[in-house]
Order: C-alpha cells, then sequence, then structure tokens
C-alpha cells in the first residue's frame, strides 16, 4: 500500500468487489444514482461525508490512510515550544501522531527490505526513533535480510 498517493476511488470499488456488494444496495445507503457511484470510483478524493457513509458501509476506516499518510509524510516540528503553545490554545481534540498502524510498520519494514530506503532514511524521512525502527525490525522484520 502506497500511503504517500493513493487512489481512494479504485480502493473502495476493489472493497466492493471483494464484498461483492450490490450496487442497489450502495445507491439506496448513499442516496445516489448508479453514475454517481461509478463517478465516486474514478475520484481520487471524496467528501468527508461521503467517505463516512462509505466508510460505515463498507465497515473500513477510509479516514486512517490519511491518518497514516501524516504520520508518514507530515513535516517535522522544528521547535517543541511553538507546538505546545499551538495545542494549548486550541479547543479541538488532541491525538497523538505516533500511533503506528501495523500497515505502516509494514510500509517501512517492506521499504527496507525492498532496498528503497536505508534504516538512517527511514529514521530521517519520516522521524522515527531508531529505538522503534530496530524494535520493529527484531519483532516484525522476519524478511529483512539483516
Amino acid at each position: 500500500m502506497d500511503f504517500k498517493d493513493f487512489h481512494l476511488g479504485k480502493l473502495i470499488k476493489k472493497l466492493v468487489d471483494e464484498n461483492d456488494i450490490d450496487s442497489l444496495r450502495i445507491s439506496k445507503f448513499l442516496r445516489c444514482s448508479e453514475l454517481d457511484i461509478q463517478r465516486m470510483y474514478e475520484a481520487k478524493s471524496l467528501n468527508t461525508e461521503v467517505l463516512l457513509r462509505w466508510s460505515k458501509l463498507l465497515d473500513y476506516d477510509f479516514f486512517r490512510l490519511y491518518s497514516q499518510h501524516l504520520i508518514l509524510f507530515s513535516p517535522r516540528v522544528k521547535n517543541q515550544d511553538s507546538s505546545l503553545k499551538l495545542t494549548q490554545r486550541s479547543n479541538l481534540p488532541q491525538f497523538k501522531k505516533n500511533i503506528y498502524t501495523r500497515q505502516v510498520i509494514d510500509f517501512i519494514l517492506e521499504e527496507i527490505a525492498s532496498g528503497t530506503k536505508t534504516r538512517k532514511e527511514i529514521m530521517e524521512d519520516y522521524n522515527i526513533p531508531k529505538a522503534t525502527l530496530y524494535r520493529w525490525v527484531n519483532k516484525y522484520g522476519s524478511k529483512i535480510d539483516e
């Protein structure tokens, strides 16, 4: 799975096909025409309300794809003090950034295994601590040649 550049419509279509869901059921649930559904399959991104309905229908958290993108590809905060000030001012819910799912771990380990990136590049590009990366390699990295 490429968390940097994914096509949401194709992923939805794939999940619909895997679950063999009838287009009539989809159109009733989403309250739209079959032509609208086809357009959604072709769309790279969707409105959040529509995406929420797809997530409920297919019992899959499509928003997690965007969360994983943020974890892997958002810019680093250079000054911890400024980030703390921003968090203290907001009344919005605060979430931990570094909650890695198994898919993200597999993605990173695959990059190492395929030679796409070195361990050092992974630590620098994704801001993953050395101890965390080595723990993943020891725990999940059976396919990585040491």
